[in-house]
């Protein structure tokens, strides 16, 4: 579950960084909890290569957290102000 919301929120400000393809398995398989044999079939591709993109992608998002750091400069922000203020802001960006 923690692996889950790590990855939405790892998309949520990197899902624009990978290719079409990408997204679009990504979503299906974290957003809509389709399996990769389903996203295969849905796709014409085999189910290895929906792994390996997934596998790609999330290792893309990886490191752009690493060289950004966007997601934990995030977190610092809601750790240091008040959940008024961090909804505030939140919903003003």
């Amino acid at each position: 579950m923690e692996d889950i919301l790590y990855y939405s929120s790892l998309f949520d400000y990197y899902g624009g960084l990978l290719s079409l393809k990408e997204r679009t398995y990504f979503k299906d398989y974290y957003f809509e909890n389709l399996s990769l044999q389903e996203i295969a079939d849905n796709n014409d591709i085999s189910r290895e290569a929906v792994r390996k993109s997934l596998k790609s992608s999330k290792e893309k998002m990886i490191y752009y957290e690493s060289v950004l750091n966007l997601l934990k400069k995030k977190d610092k922000i809601k750790n240091l102000i008040s959940e008024d203020e961090y909804k505030k802001i939140e919903k003003y960006i």
